[in-house]
């Protein structure tokens, strides 16, 4: 992508509501415009992002063995009558009434939505068990919406349910989806930490919150410093072998880690040499609530004996949009956002320190048809500005690599290239320039196919 012709709306000044870092940066780096309270159009810069967090999301749910559909945004009123939970579910629900007054509303969650489409194709226990996912906008009317895409009102979720014949079929289930959530949040370079935690109004009696650790973080967080040297992403760990995934599950839940809403730290059960207390952000909660739901509406199987039981559920959620904003309180300077290389929305930005100088701007393109050769993703800046505004720009978006090129170090065949997260720089000939970031972004798994090229 060439910059010259790309909408990328960067800002010099920080807009006045932006009280975090991700939403300073956000908006000052032309990835999101506020249209009301709590509501944001995600421009061109954004959307990237998202949809490579998105993607990353939807691997991981198809390798746990969860099936995608897509459900509507606007539910009937009656699905929420059936639970129960139509009148209280409380203010934040948005409710609306169609051209012929049929109560509507716009969904917060959907355990009605997918008990009813459960329940209308599900009848026997040899169907079971099924998890179903999707990834659609929420709302819910915040009272003080504030901190960019951290708490908004329209958010991106991914929000998945699981249906099993018994208690025991409904926790490996829940184990599965726990390995998977470490599993995601690995790929994009982050550790998360998994927390007992409130179930809330989704209800239920088994819950964990997963907290990013940052010291931008919304919540305190104490945990055990065993934590910091475990490998959550569980290699070898296999969904199908429900003696190995039940083993890693009480291991990682063995080891302490809650925030300040579940627990009092004066009576934590580790020794206080071994207590870690930080922040964090919650960028994904996990429940298992039995037949809350299956009960009340009627979700029913045959099961080996021939007699009709409710099933037991559970619903996982990501917040996809909010995960962008954690993903940039935890990765910062005070340059601007420090991308890692799964999320990034290009993989490398090459500066033309002089468009129009035929030297440079031959051998800029001939970079930038390398990369594309190699299906990497890259950010051509050959805007006639002047070189420092390109240099705060490139900071500023935070993509993982920068190639600099000017007239001086092309009569040599030399380019600068810039690390973004170490700050580091190194003069290379072209063609080593390529060569070393291939290799660097082959390490971090993302470019595994790029390592012989």
């Amino acid at each position: 992508m060439h910059l010259s012709r790309y909408f990328l709306p960067t800002l010099k000044e920080t807009p006045k509501e932006a009280e975090i870092v991700s939403h300073r940066y956000m908006l000052r780096a032309g990835m999101m415009k506020q249209t009301s309270a709590g509501i944001y159009a995600w421009l061109p810069l954004g959307l990237r992002v998202l949809r490579k967090i998105e993607q990353i999301v939807r691997d991981e749910q198809n390798a746990s063995g969860a099936h995608e559909v897509l459900m509507p945004t606007i539910q009937p009123a009656d699905l929420w009558r059936e639970s129960d939970r139509y009148d209280a579910y409380g203010e934040e629900m948005l409710r609306i009434r169609d051209r012929h007054d049929r109560e509507m509303l716009f969904g917060p969650t959907n355990e009605e939505m997918i008990t009813d489409i459960f329940r209308a194709h599900i009848k026997s226990y040899k169907d079971l068990p099924q998890n179903l996912y999707h990834i659609q906008w929420k709302f819910r009317d915040e009272v003080r919406p504030r901190f960019g895409v951290m708490r908004g009102r329209e958010f991106l979720m991914k929000d998945n349910y699981s249906f099993d014949l018994d208690y025991d079929s409904a926790l490996i289930s829940y184990q599965k989806m726990f390995l998977a959530y470490l599993r995601t949040f690995a790929r994009m370079g982050l550790k998360t930490v998994p927390s007992r935690a409130e179930t809330g109004p989704i209800g239920g009696d088994l819950s964990h919150e997963f907290v990013l650790l940052t010291d931008n973080g919304e919540s305190d967080v104490y945990l055990d410093n065993q934590w910091m040297n475990i490998d959550i992403s569980a290699p070898g760990v296999s969904y199908d072998d429900h003696n190995q995934l039940n083993e890693f599950f009480d291991n990682m839940t063995a080891i302490y880690g809650t925030t300040d809403d579940m627990h009092d730290p004066e009576t934590c059960p580790v020794d206080q040499a071994e207590l870690i207390t930080t922040r964090g952000i919650e960028v994904g909660h996990i429940f298992y609530f039995g037949t809350k739901y299956s009960q009340a509406m009627g979700a029913q199987v045959q099961d080996k004996d021939g007699q009709l039981v409710p099933v037991h559920m559970g619903s996982y959620g990501i917040g996809v949009s909010r995960l962008v904003g954690a993903i940039i309180e935890a990765f910062h300077d005070d340059k601007g956002i420090q991308w890692p290389t799964e999320v990034a929305p290009f993989d490398v930005g090459i500066i033309n320190l002089k468009p129009g100088h035929q030297g440079c701007d031959d051998h800029a393109l001939d970079i930038y048809a390398a990369f594309e050769k190699q299906n990497m993703e890259c950010l051509y800046d050959d805007r006639d500005i002047r070189a420092g505004n390109k240099f705060a720009d490139m900071d500023l978006i935070g993509l993982p690599w920068q190639i600099i090129l000017g007239p001086k170090g092309i009569e040599k065949a030399m380019v600068e290239v810039k690390n973004r997260h170490s700050g580091e720089t190194v003069e290379l000939s072209v063609q080593d320039a390529i060569s070393h970031i291939v290799s660097h972004c082959g390490q971090t798994g993302k470019y595994q196919h790029l390592k012989s090229a």
